[in-house]
């Protein structure tokens, strides 16, 4: 991958941007979590984990977040459709703002935004709140990166 350290990547620039022209646009619209993953450096296989969190407890969290998308809605937030955002997905104030201003640096579509919107759902709903908080929407936007990253690689 370009941008990749160990220097195994040998495409031209035009092999580049036919591949960011596959993948770009309307294709990663479509995607709700885009998040570019480094090869790893092996001294983090070594280094203790202290602030992880344990698999069954994870798991737990997932299932209780998935119970509650179904009392809400009767389906997970994935398969909201545009009046239900509406009615879960309210951000207001510094949240409203904040998704403003991701539009206007990531340019993002409408569909962008209301994938951001029932991924900020879903966070809220995995740290058990019931109102999308600015930080459960921050991170949602962080996992839209990956098409704003790949203009610039």
């Amino acid at each position: 991958m370009a941008g990749d350290g160990s220097g195994r990547c040998h495409c031209s620039s035009e092999q580049i941007q036919r591949y960011k022209n596959r993948v770009s646009g309307p294709l990663l619209d479509r995607i709700d979590i885009q998040v570019e993953v480094l090869r790893p450096k092996t001294s983090i296989l070594n280094t203790p984990r202290g602030n992880s969190e344990r698999s069954d407890i994870v798991r737990e969290r997932v299932i209780e977040a998935r119970r509650v998308q179904s009392d809400r809605a009767g389906k997970a937030n994935a398969l909201l459709d545009n009046g239900e955002i509406e009615q879960f997905c309210r951000i207001h104030g510094k949240s409203l703002r904040l998704l403003e201003h991701a539009v206007e640096q990531l340019y993002l579509s409408p569909r962008a935004c209301h994938r951001i919107l029932k991924v900020s759902r879903t966070i809220a709903d995995l740290d058990q709140a019931t109102e999308i908080r600015t930080v459960h929407l921050a991170e949602a936007i962080a996992f839209r990166r990956l098409s704003a990253q790949l203009d610039n690689f």
